[in-house]
């Protein structure tokens, strides 16, 4: 059966809004015909209308094969694991989200060799603006710790400039479940134009998420007309079935997700994973004491990270953990998202 062409992304995927703004068609695209505009609230990539498929015939398909919105949906709360513990960095990580344990693992990988680069998101820290980074050292890493994953940025994208530009071949990715539903279909797929891809990718973190909030949408409309909140006022922000917002001076503001609506892009409506089932390893900030990092580690590579971080005083591990607390949020976003 012929390859399906970004025609088929479209219809099938951008023109139902279903689109997770992932960026993986963005990266893999060897035409280099997708992008995301940036600005206001966007459902899906830009195309320049050229497809070495549908307009000269040549095999490709890359960009329908990479889409995590053209298979289903993992319907598992927690998905296969090996050990589920509470974790956190051993060392001071300044604007940690919850643990650090995130940050210390990739830490002790880039120190240690066994990763070259790390593909994440970044802020500045005035504005709160979110994009794509590669990082290559470990003191920039955990210099950029932080609560950026609440901002939707098509991550993946920047794999392009990792893999073909610059050419690692060692790459951890760490994202929101959509974008490691993309890395787990490029890492299995028989497409040829993806396998360089799937060889570069060693390990992929996924993060516990509910929604992805728009910035212009939410800061600049949301919090600063509604709220009288400027981006340098606030220090972290955390996503637990509504939006807990810790500010600078000390003080909390919390704001239901209901208000938040017209700020959460579309396709976030279609995701059913919390804990993002197909990675190496999970990380989240429900199920475990405050100060530390829930660790899922779901793959023999994953707990050799773990173990890497472990052994070299940068990760320490805790006993037990609330899986009902976990399970519970799970299920509220499974429901929700089925509900149409």
């Amino acid at each position: 059966m012929a390859e399906k062409s970004y025609l088929d992304l479209k219809s099938e995927v951008w023109d139902t809004g279903k689109c997770s703004g992932c960026g993986a068609c963005v990266a893999v695209c060897p035409a280099d015909a997708l992008s995301f505009a940036e600005g206001e609230m966007v459902t899906s990539p830009q195309t320049t209308g050229y497809c070495k498929q549908a307009t000269d015939n040549v095999r490709c398909g890359a960009c329908y094969d990479a889409c995590p919105r053209t298979g289903s949906q993992p319907a598992d709360t927690l998905g296969n694991y090996l050990e589920l513990v509470p974790a956190k960095a051993a060392f001071e990580v300044s604007h940690r989200q919850s643990g650090g344990a995130v940050t210390a693992i990739l830490a002790n990988a880039l120190d240690e060799g066994l990763i070259d680069a790390v593909v994440t998101v970044t802020e500045d820290r005035w504005s709160l603006r979110p994009s794509s980074v590669i990082i290559t050292r470990s003191d920039v890493l955990i210099q950029q710790a932080g609560s950026r994953y609440s901002w939707w940025v098509p991550l993946l994208a920047a794999l392009k400039n990792a893999v073909v530009e610059r050419k690692f071949r060692h790459i951890a990715v760490v994202g929101v479940p959509c974008a490691v539903q993309a890395l787990a279909r490029i890492r299995t797929s028989e497409n040829d134009l993806l396998k360089p891809y799937a060889k570069s990718i060693r390990l992929v973190i996924g993060l516990f998420c509910t929604e992805t909030f728009d910035y212009t949408a939410l800061m600049q409309g949301k919090l600063r007309t509604h709220y009288q909140l400027d981006p340098h006022e606030i220090r972290k922000l955390d996503v637990r079935g509504k939006l807990e917002i810790l500010k600078q001076d000390g003080s909390t503001t919390t704001v239901p997700l209901a208000e938040l609506e017209t700020c959460i892009r579309k396709g976030c409506h279609y995701c059913t994973d919390l804990t993002a089932v197909l990675s190496d390893i999970s990380a989240g900030s429900v199920g475990t004491p405050a100060g530390t990092t829930t660790l899922v580690i779901r793959t023999s590579a994953g707990k050799g990270f773990v173990d890497s971080a472990v052994r070299n005083n940068k990760l320490t591990l805790g006993t037990g953990a609330d899986l009902a607390a976990i399970e519970k949020l799970a299920t509220a976003k499974i429901r929700k998202n089925t509900q149409k």
